[in-house]
């Protein structure tokens, strides 16, 4: 079923509007009872980053935890 409701209506109630959109239904803006645009919500993708996703595939060795040469350090400056 889709919900159709004009821009005034969207702009006084958009927060009930949106969750009813990220349920599912579909939402329809009107203006003078012509469709003009559709809320649709956007598909959440995954950060692609995961927590340990690296453990064991790097490793450090005690030369990381040395100072950096000075010229080096000036670099970073």
């Amino acid at each position: 079923m889709v919900l159709q409701v004009n821009i005034h209506e969207a702009k006084t109630q958009l927060s009930k509007i949106i969750a009813r959109a990220c349920r599912g239904e579909e939402i329809v803006i009107a203006k003078a009872g012509r469709p003009l645009v559709r809320l649709t919500p956007i598909e959440q993708q995954p950060s692609g980053r995961r927590f340990g996703a690296l453990r064991g595939k790097a490793q450090v060795d005690d030369r990381f935890f040395e100072p950096l040469p000075d010229d080096e350090l000036r670099a970073w400056e």
